[in-house]
């Protein structure tokens, strides 16, 4: 028996290393520390939490799951998000799939992006227990709203903004489907609580063992008044909002184009100065050229750090966090461009 010994010693240790951790937590008078709010362009930053990295572990293949543990932690609503501040400044945003009652610990999932921008790397590879990290949130930009009914599509770790809408639509006797894909049953996080929660109201289709879901059929029929949501791969959102133009959809990346961009000009008043965009540049990327200390964070049009005022010219928004009003007059200059042959801005 020494291995099962072995084991339990083993398992004993990661307890009371976990418990050390909720000790510190507790413990300490300033927890959580809260940064100033900076103003961005006139919008202020949520405020920033100093939060403990309690859990660490990978509950899908290729998906890792954070617990960040503090005190009195903002609440939040089914669908709201955290901006994470990693260890090497990248900012990236995670989906809350924990409780929204749980004002102790929020909990983020992520999968590895082996080609991506290295936000998910390093979340696997660097982000460890006992490290802490600064988040600012919780937002909601995919909120569940009423409705008689919900139909929900997730693709892989697009069911963490999903996850809590279910169990909180349960909770309330609420009628709901969901339509859950995945490249394999083992790649898709939280296969087994969604299975028990939902029943014969949850359709699990891995692409290696039946292919593409058939959307079509899924889609065809919406109950009258129902409330449709989507999160996954760009692929299957596109798909979902060509067959359901009002869907309500959430991204974890910029929106793409399918291309057809243009030049266009900046000018940039305070400064003085003229510049060209590119077609195949941002304005993000031409303004550095000239002004390299422009702040900005995620390049992706979620966390608001690159937000500029628009003195002039019309705006092609790609972002998703800016509200209608917020566009009336400003952008996001990572990832928006000009519909017009040229823009002015407040820099």
């Amino acid at each position: 028996m020494p291995k099962l010994r072995t084991v339990a010693l083993v398992a004993g240790a990661a307890l009371l290393a976990r418990r050390a951790l909720r000790r510190r937590i507790q413990a300490s008078p300033l927890w959580p520390m809260p940064a100033l709010e900076e103003p961005v362009s006139g919008r202020p930053r949520s405020r920033a939490l100093t939060l403990l990295v309690t859990a660490h572990e990978e509950i899908a293949d290729g998906v890792v799951q954070l617990r960040l543990e503090g005190h009195d932690l903002p609440r939040w609503e089914p669908g709201a998000h955290l901006d994470l501040v990693l260890p090497s400044g990248l900012v990236r945003q995670y989906s809350l799939c924990g409780d929204p009652e749980d004002t102790s610990s929020y909990t983020v999932a992520t999968r590895l992006v082996a080609d991506g921008r290295g936000g998910s790397r390093e979340v696997h590879e660097q982000v460890r227990e006992g490290m802490e990290l600064t988040v600012r949130g919780p937002r909601n930009r995919f909120p569940l709203v009423d409705a008689e009914s919900y139909v929900f599509v997730a693709g892989g770790i697009g069911i963490t903004p999903v996850l809590p809408m279910l169990r909180a639509l349960t909770d309330r006797g609420a009628e709901w489907r969901l339509l859950y894909g995945g490249r394999t049953r083992a790649s898709m996080p939280f296969l087994e609580e969604v299975a028990k929660l939902g029943g014969e109201r949850v359709t699990v289709v891995a692409e290696e063992e039946a292919g593409l879901p058939d959307l079509d059929a899924w889609l065809g029929e919406l109950p009258e008044g129902a409330a449709v949501y989507c999160c996954g791969p760009e692929g299957l959102m596109a798909a979902v909002e060509e067959r359901v133009p009002g869907v309500r959809l959430e991204r974890f990346a910029a929106r793409t184009t399918a291309g057809g961009d243009v030049a266009f000009e900046v000018e940039l008043r305070r400064s003085g100065r003229v510049l060209t965009v590119p077609a195949d540049t941002t304005v993000l990327d031409a303004v550095r050229e000239e002004l390299p200390d422009t702040a900005y964070s995620c390049a992706q049009g979620f966390c608001g750090t690159c937000q500029q005022r628009v003195l002039e010219g019309e705006v092609d928004h790609r972002d998703e966090l800016l509200t209608d009003a917020e566009r009336g007059d400003s952008m996001l200059i990572c990832v928006s461009r000009a519909r017009s042959d040229r823009l002015v801005l407040d820099m």
